[in-house]
């Protein structure tokens, strides 16, 4: 057991900086941009320590701690507004890492090679801050001005670098692009949701407009009849009155099972679907196969049906998961047989598995609890080491084991 292991759980989760998740709170956004573009300022070692070791004149001293500290402003203002939302227009970039290169030029060639060092910085903000094709032009440029500046410093100093510059500005470029391109899968799985809810709606009306689109016209056109007929043949009028009711009545049940059917979806199906959606949003799936429900009441299967949509509904929209697992267990237990849907996510959480909002809190785990109850079930949502899980419990007939307990 290490030192970390002793912290409470919320003291562990602030230290730590969530990677692949948006940050929530402007704290934890400078939290994180402090760790990736501090952890570079060890390349100031050995100007600050040329700086104290008391070999140049107070005015070279003061000039070149001068130079020093406007060369560290303009590169950390340069990162931190280029990983915010609102980067410096590319002219003002070029600009600032223009000037960056100026003075490690002129720091370098004044002061000594223990200088050079500065070229990483320089290097590092070309693969951050350029699109790629103006970086790989850039960081080798950034090379070479180094090794020229080095014929006048310190040829073995600057080709000890020379390397290390290339390499650096390289990878950055490849972290740039990197992030560029998990904002864009975070879009596109939020997209997916959204597309996803708007075609559910979308099949529901269709399967509405075709179920009562025949019965009200029907019923239109009898209504026409039956006021025509009215007062001269009220027998017939009677007769298309009682057909209206008829169709009427037919619509209703209609009605009723259509929405019935969306209310009490089947487990089966729900299990196909979240294979599908998990996939869509780039989430590792592990499913079971379509498990053996024999007397399992339709209602318990519908309340575990409920609640594994709304669980993965959360995982696709909210977590920020990679990988999700689901379960389907048939335990025995002191009061009868019970069937136990498990969902598993590595996620990190969000809006809907955060304290107070969907499934840890408010209308969606209320939902699923007496959802759930109705059918003598229970629920259990929270956070776990590794992520979150949702576990929820309804009695069962007898039967074959669907699954192998934990």
């Amino acid at each position: 057991m290490t030192d970390d292991d002793l912290l409470p759980e919320a003291v562990r989760r602030e230290m730590t900086v969530p990677l692949g998740r948006t940050a929530r709170t402007r704290r934890e956004l400078w939290r994180r941009k402090a760790l990736w573009i501090g952890v570079w300022l060890v390349f100031l070692s050995s100007p600050v320590h040329d700086l104290v070791s008391g070999r140049h004149t107070s005015a070279g001293t003061a000039a070149g701690s001068l130079g020093l500290a406007v060369f560290v402003s303009v590169y950390l203002a340069l990162l931190f507004r280029n990983m915010g939302e609102a980067p410096y227009p590319p002219r003002l970039i070029a600009t600032l890492i223009g000037s960056m290169a100026a003075l490690a030029v002129a720091l370098s060639l004044t002061l000594g090679a223990p200088w050079l060092g500065l070229f990483c910085y320089v290097s590092v903000a070309c693969g951050m801050v350029l699109p790629p094709r103006a970086a790989f032009w850039a960081i080798p440029a950034t090379a070479a001005t180094m090794m020229l500046t080095g014929l006048r410093t310190g040829v073995e100093q600057a080709a000890d670098l020379l390397v290390l510059v290339l390499l650096i500005g390289l990878a950055m470029t490849g972290v740039s692009q990197l992030v560029r391109t998990t904002i864009a899968l975070r879009e596109a799985r939020a997209t997916v949701a959204q597309l996803a809810a708007n075609e559910e709606r979308l099949r529901l009306a269709r399967d509405l407009h075709d179920l009562l689109g025949h019965s009200l016209s029907l019923i239109t056109l009898k209504s026409e009849l039956a006021g025509r007929m009215l007062p001269e043949h009220p027998e017939q009028a009677a007769r298309q009155v009682a057909d209206i009711e008829q169709v009427s009545r037919q619509a209703m049940v209609d009605v009723r099972e259509a929405v019935t059917g969306y209310r009490r979806p089947r487990l089966a199906a729900e299990l196909a679907g979240v294979q599908v959606a998990l996939a869509a949003a780039g989430v590792t799936a592990h499913v079971p196969a379509e498990p053996d429900l024999d007397g399992v009441p339709e209602e318990s299967e519908s309340a575990l049906a409920w609640a594994l949509r709304e669980a993965v509904t959360n995982v696709v929209r909210h977590s920020g998961a990679g990988r999700c697992t689901v379960d389907v267990v048939r335990r025995q237990t002191l009061d009868g047989p019970i069937v136990e849907l498990s969902v598993e996510d590595d996620g990190s959480g969000g809006p809907g598995t955060g304290p107070g909002n969907g499934l840890t809190g408010g209308n969606g785990l209320t939902g699923l609890t007496e959802r759930l109850e109705k059918t003598g079930g229970t629920l259990e949502a929270g956070r776990t080491r590794h992520g979150f899980r949702l576990v929820a419990r309804v009695p069962a007939g007898g039967g074959a084991d669907i699954g192998s307990p934990a």
